[in-house]
């Protein structure tokens, strides 16, 4: 097996320290950020237990990321996101790998990945981009009703077909 394809392995101390045993140095998260833009393969290991922490490092960058700058994530976004953690969360995190994976292949295709001509189309199009979003995502909840309605998941649910002007007054009077 080559070089390129072996998994850099990283071990991380209890000193909250990371070491990198392919250049047998200490790195930081900064360092392997720039792993994971490199599309360098590597993995987390605790030193003393040899269990995986790649995801928390991973969730580490992503925090540190979303506090410096601009953030991805708004928190209604992040509420959403949490919302899902349960029975859908297998369906949202399936989605936005997908989702995540073909903004990359277009920039991959383009050939501007990274690029600054890239990041100045982005900007411009940014509000065509949000509006499409914006379209997409009122599609998806618009079917999302439908589908519990359908199958009267939540008969109750405001909003559901279905339910008279008695049940909204009952449910008027019971919160008086």
């Amino acid at each position: 097996m080559s070089d390129q394809n072996q998994v850099r392995l990283i071990k991380k101390y209890a000193n909250r320290r990371l070491y990198d045993t392919q250049t047998s140095t200490h790195i930081t998260l900064h360092d392997i950020r720039q792993l994971v833009i490199d599309e360098e393969p590597f993995q987390v290991l605790d030193a003393k237990t040899g269990e995986d922490l790649t995801r928390s490092i991973l969730l580490q960058i992503i925090q540190e990321a979303e506090s410096d700058g601009e953030p991805i994530f708004s928190s209604d976004m992040l509420r959403g996101i949490i919302r899902f953690y349960g029975p859908f969360q297998g369906m949202l995190g399936n989605y936005l790998e997908k989702s995540i994976q073909a903004v990359v292949d277009i920039q991959a295709k383009t050939g501007q990945q990274s690029s600054q001509a890239w990041s100045d189309y982005m900007r411009s199009q940014l509000p065509v981009m949000q509006d499409l979003m914006g379209q997409y995502v009122e599609q998806s909840k618009q079917l999302y009703l439908n589908t519990q309605n359908l199958f009267g998941m939540f008969p109750g649910f405001p909003g559901t077909p279905g339910r008279s002007d008695k049940d909204k007054k009952s449910e008027d009077d019971d919160k008086a």
